[in-house]
């Protein structure tokens, strides 16, 4: 969408709108499970589809805002939520992976690598349930790049209490100079177990 204005000559000039990166960021949650054994004469199907005692909820999809290449987009997150109900006191590890960002075809100039994507946990943010819970990066100076799965956040019920920690942590993209401009994509993916 373009705008005119007159000027004091009284010529016409077409403005156009600033045209940048958009990056939408579309979560997802995978829930890695422990494997059970099966009781005795009860089939392992039956096992596997009972309710989850761990579990992390994380939002449906964030839109990261704009940038220009070459442009660096700093963005707090919506909360990460782990809940633990199991039995026992057992340690719990959330990790955090991200694909690359893309546009159109996906080539070199229309992608965004998962290596110029930072995360930091930073503190919790609700607690409930006692225990220990251990931030994977405590602050900005900790970030890590998500070229790799790391750690998000750690923790450990201290009774048979459900256990429940949320975070909101922090991405940092740096957007390749070279980056064609275009509304790019990437998922970000939480685990647990």
């Amino acid at each position: 969408m373009s705008s005119r204005k007159e000027t004091d000559g009284g010529e016409q000039v077409t403005t156009e709108p600033a045209r940048g990166v958009r990056l939408r960021l579309a979560a997802s949650v995978m829930v890695l499970l422990p494997l059970v054994p099966a009781a005795p004469g009860v089939p392992a199907v039956v096992l596997a589809r009972r309710a989850d005692p761990l579990t992390i909820s994380v939002p449906d999809s964030v839109n990261l805002g704009p940038t220009q290449p070459g442009g660096v987009l700093t963005v707090t997150l919506p909360a990460m939520t782990v809940s633990d109900s199991r039995a026992g006191i057992p340690p719990w590890t959330a990790t955090v992976t991200a694909t690359n960002f893309t546009t159109g075809g996906g080539t070199p100039a229309e992608t965004i690598p998962s290596g110029s994507v930072f995360y930091w946990s930073g503190p919790a943010t609700a607690v409930s349930g006692g225990g220990l819970r251990t931030p994977g990066q405590l602050n900005a100076a900790d970030r890590v790049a998500l070229s790799a799965q790391v750690t998000a956040f750690s923790g450990r019920k201290g009774s048979l209490a459900t256990q429940t920690t949320s975070w909101r942590p922090t991405l940092v993209v740096s957007v390749p100079s070279s980056a064609t401009v275009g509304s790019y994509t990437g998922t970000l993916t939480h685990s647990v177990a």
